[in-house]
């Protein structure tokens, strides 16, 4: 195979065994707090009706006449709930018992929660976390896995984003603990792991993906990763990156389904550049989302059927026919039909005076 970089340090980080995770939450500690005081009155208020209801079943050696009033259940209540335990001294008046039920029994509650609250966070949080992960993997499928959460990986989660697809139907796979940290803070849940190893590929779903990018920095890598994706799922769409041009042909065979040559494009974008200012800055236009050019895919509209692609209001640059793709000028496509898609470049925005086909409620020439 040709040359890759000697840098193995983002498939060989701390021994990682595909360790899933999820984005935490972000709530307020105040939000927290309140949660657990409404719990903890929940219970208490709960409990107050239990004994209430149940009142002929208790009795109160300070009452002649052993009956129970609903003071005597909340003084009741909140004895047993705090565990207090009075012994020779015991509130007898009325007052006394509120005092003990709404002012004193709170605030014990309240220096409990605040006391060993964060304790029983620690020791619940690993529970909630199994349930988390067992409730998205229950519900994850053709989702996309992204191999890699560098620069390139980054970029292909955002066009994505931007592109109308979920943060949560998007997980990633990387060994980097800096990986990890840049995915959570993006929203999305992450496999700890080496991508050529199958049980870590198994534990991001693969199997049930719908398309797998792969973009770490070695092109070895990415051949071993592409053969383990293709062995799990041979169904699933292979976007794949390589360093060198000469290892693009490894990668096709290996089972990617598109092959994109990182140091060529970036080489050619120079040159271009180089050669013509305006030519660069009109390719670094088409590859920036969200102005000025963009280059998209979409149905062929009904009233489109027929023509020739470089009459239609969109510049059509390629016609997708039977998974094949023509250049627009092929003999092939000269006449557009139900089932083609369209290749096209067109405004990022659609703008008034180049309103995007297909965004009017327009009916789409889908193939019979």
């Amino acid at each position: 195979m040709g040359r890759v970089p000697e840098d193995r340090s983002d498939l060989t980080a701390g021994g990682k065994r595909g360790l899933l995770s999820l984005p935490d939450r972000a709530r307020s500690p105040w939000w927290e707090l309140g949660r657990r005081l409404l719990m903890a009155t929940g219970i208490l208020v709960g409990t107050v009706l239990i004994v209430w209801f149940d009142r002929k079943g208790y009795r109160d050696g300070n009452d002649p006449t052993n009956t129970i009033s609903l003071i005597d259940a909340i003084y009741y209540t909140t004895v047993t709930l705090s565990t207090t335990g009075y012994g020779d001294i015991a509130p007898v008046a009325d007052h006394a018992r509120l005092i003990n039920a709404f002012v004193i029994t709170p605030a014990r509650i309240a220096f409990l929660v605040l006391l060993i609250g964060t304790t029983l966070e620690v020791l619940a949080s690993q529970g909630r976390e199994m349930i988390r992960v067992s409730r998205w993997r229950k519900h994850m499928s053709k989702h996309v896995v992204v191999i890699g959460y560098g620069t390139k990986g980054r970029s292909a989660v955002e066009t994505l984003v931007n592109n109308g697809l979920d943060r949560e139907g998007i997980v990633v796979v990387d060994p980097s603990a800096a990986a990890m940290q840049d995915a959570h803070a993006d929203g999305l849940a992450v496999v700890t792991g080496d991508a050529t190893r199958r049980e870590v590929l198994r534990r991001a779903g693969v199997a049930e993906a719908d398309q797998v990018i792969i973009t770490t920095d070695r092109d070895d890598s990415n051949v071993l990763a592409t053969l383990t994706v293709r062995q799990l799922n041979p169904d699933a769409w292979i976007v794949a990156a390589v360093r060198e041009q000469e290892n693009a042909p490894l990668m096709k065979q290996s089972g990617a389904d598109s092959v994109i040559t990182s140091s060529d494009a970036v080489g050619r974008l120079l040159g271009l550049s180089s050669l013509s200012p305006t030519l660069g800055s009109v390719m670094e236009d088409l590859l920036t989302y969200g102005e000025g050019l963009e280059v998209a895919e979409r149905e062929l509209l009904v009233n489109e059927v027929g023509k020739q692609p470089q009459t239609l209001p969109d510049q059509v640059i390629a016609v997708v026919r039977d998974e094949k793709v023509y250049r627009y000028f092929d003999p092939v496509v000269t006449q557009l039909a139900r089932g083609d898609r369209l290749v096209v470049v067109r405004p990022a925005k659609e703008l008034p005076w180049a309103p995007r086909p297909g965004t009017h409620n327009e009916e789409f020439a889908v193939e019979d």
